[in-house]
């Protein structure tokens, strides 16, 4: 490696300048460590909404062009996970397209609760393409009194 003076922005940020023979190594290592990340098929995350009532915790998530049986929604006491696919219909060439913007595929999102929820009550609709989950919170200071039977 040559003793040429290193730029502001390579001291900045601690980078080194590669020659062309070096640089083109390094991308034909990566590309063959990797394969073409731009053909892998992503899993699209969901985008989402959480607030609270006294008593629930609400979330909302946009899953347009979903049936509703094509939605997957574990709960936990404390996690929500939702999966689907959004399937596109091909009815148009690829080079017909001016715009393609839409997310077409499999999508899911894991949510952490803020509290936990009690699993049994939980309530999914979905209203033009908004899902809204409707989950009860488990109330910590609820108090029962339970009555001792004498088994005689």
């Amino acid at each position: 490696m040559s003793k040429t003076k290193k730029s502001f922005f390579e001291r900045l940020t601690g980078t080194i300048r590669l020659d062309e023979d070096t640089a083109d190594a390094v991308e034909i290592a990566v590309e063959n460590q990797t394969g073409n990340w731009l053909e892998e098929e992503k899993e699209g995350e969901l985008t989402v909404d959480v607030h609270q009532t006294a008593d629930k915790i609400i979330l909302k998530t946009m899953v347009a062009g979903v049936r509703p049986e094509d939605l997957d929604i574990s709960i936990t006491r404390d996690m929500v996970t939702i999966r689907g696919k959004r399937e596109e219909e091909r009815s148009v060439k690829d080079e017909d397209f001016f715009y393609r913007e839409l997310y077409w595929g499999s999508f899911s999102r894991t949510i952490t609760l803020p509290q936990e929820v009690e699993i049994d009550t939980a309530e999914a609709v979905e209203k033009h393409g908004l899902l809204i989950l409707k989950l009860t919170k488990v109330d910590k200071g609820r108090q029962t009194k339970v009555r001792v039977k004498s088994n005689l």
